[in-house]
């Protein structure tokens, strides 16, 4: 199941945005990370593939949810505009962000060519 992220944990496992500048990465596996809001109906189309895909590449990718409405300090951060938007965290290099509801052979696509894994 996708957990839900907060700031603390965003900054526990993934950056300490509050203390560096410079973007490094803490985490030991890529992430995929799906912004979203419980009133926007592009989210709840993507939930359910979201939740498929946290058991399907469990132990491969860590798959987290951010409440946008819950956690707004950790959506400015990224400059959260619309949602759903998703974010893909690779073990070396840059996030990269997208928007939309994108479909689940879509984001397996996305897995396969950002996360260079392949099930």
């Amino acid at each position: 199941m996708a957990e839900h992220l907060t700031k603390e944990k965003f900054i526990e496992r993934i950056f300490d945005y509050e203390n560096e500048t410079e973007w490094k990465y803490k985490g030991e596996s890529p992430v995929f990370i799906d912004f979203y809001a419980d009133w926007c109906g592009p989210c709840k189309m993507i939930a359910p593939v979201v939740e498929e895909l946290s058991k399907e590449y469990e132990g491969l990718i860590d798959i987290y949810k951010v409440d946008t409405e819950d956690q707004q300090e950790l959506a400015s951060i990224f400059g959260i505009r619309s949602i759903p938007s998703l974010l893909f965290i690779p073990l070396s290099g840059q996030p990269q962000m997208m928007t939309g509801a994108v479909p689940k052979d879509g984001l397996i696509q996305i897995f396969e060519d950002v996360f260079k894994i392949k099930k």
